[in-house]
């Protein structure tokens, strides 16, 4: 049985690698003025398997993986790493850092349709209603700024990022139920390297490297912030975190991403905050939470509390 100190230890993993994450589209989009998606990432990715390497040596890791393994290790790096943060890069082109936090709180509804689909989990009154509302979440963020009525809804930004969100549903549970028997930062390490392969030609392509010369000092720890920070550390705790919790339990923790990444929005780009956003972020939220049945037992818990 789990004890309850691992839990904790796991939960604290998830919530540093859902800061990390929550920051990492306000330094994205610092970046991409002056990079392309695909250099940006092959940049990332390299710093992240760097140090991730360095940090392997170390410890004195075994890197050799079994060569069963490797093809979970591909799906897994490409589906995780290379089409996920593609995505959300490619979507930070056309929408802001802010508005991209709020509907990565998605993912847990798509962990919830996953599991009826494949695990053959129920769908209640409840859980309709809770993505239902979600759902109108989602309508008055992508419409809140400046008033924009539905046909901000098709902007290619916001329909990539819910793709992603999507996406990454289905990572973390392929990463839970696979149970490749290494320690996390050795299957980071290779997650982060396959992602480096698989965007290298496009940098080579576009001639990614001649735009290096035109960052600022700034922009630089931006990249030094997604290479060490998010492409390594935070993959590197989501994991360790869901060796212990379940894959639903950790992706709970998405509904604090939002949070982080607001703030960071706020202070870093000095983006404007629309009320009507928040609100549908909010509303998103509680959607959620809803439909991953915790809004009973919260309450429960609060009134409980109270009584005491």
């Amino acid at each position: 049985m789990t004890s309850i100190k691992s839990k904790l230890t796991a939960s604290m993993y998830a919530m540093m690698s859902i800061s990390f994450w929550g920051v990492s589209f306000v330094s994205t989009k610092a970046v991409l003025g002056k990079l392309d998606p695909y250099s940006l990432l092959v940049i990332r990715f390299g710093i992240g398997a760097l140090f991730l390497l360095l940090l392997l040596l170390l410890q004195r890791k075994r890197l050799l993986v079994s060569i069963k393994y490797v093809p979970h290790l591909m799906v897994l790096g490409i589906l995780g790493v290379f089409v996920h943060q593609l995505l959300q890069a490619t979507a930070l082109l056309t929408i802001d850092a802010s508005s991209a936090g709020w509907l990565i709180s998605l993912s847990p509804i798509f962990t919830v349709i996953l599991s009826i689909l494949f695990l053959h989990e129920k769908m209640s009154f409840i859980r309709a209603a809770g993505m239902v509302l979600a759902i109108t979440g989602v309508l008055l963020v992508t419409t809140a700024k400046n008033g924009q009525s539905f046909h901000v809804i098709m902007n290619i930004g916001f329909l990539l990022m819910i793709l992603s969100t999507l996406n990454w549903a289905v990572y973390s549970v392929l990463l839970k139920s696979l149970k490749i028997p290494y320690p996390p930062i050795v299957v980071t390490f290779y997650l982060s390297f396959c992602g480096l392969i698989l965007t290298t030609p496009f940098l080579i392509r576009n001639r990614g490297w001649e735009s290096l010369s035109l960052l600022t000092k700034s922009e630089w720890a931006h990249l030094l912030f997604l290479g060490v920070f998010v492409s390594g550390i935070a993959y590197w705790y989501w994991a360790k975190a869901l060796e212990v919790l379940e894959a639903s339990k950790v992706s709970m923790f998405l509904y604090l991403e939002p949070v982080a990444t607001l703030i960071a929005a706020v202070l870093l780009l000095q983006e404007k905050v629309y009320l009507l956003s928040v609100a549908g972020g909010i509303i998103i939220i509680i959607g959620v939470i809803i439909v991953n049945g915790q809004l009973v037992p919260m309450l429960f818990s609060f009134f409980k509390k109270k009584r005491l």
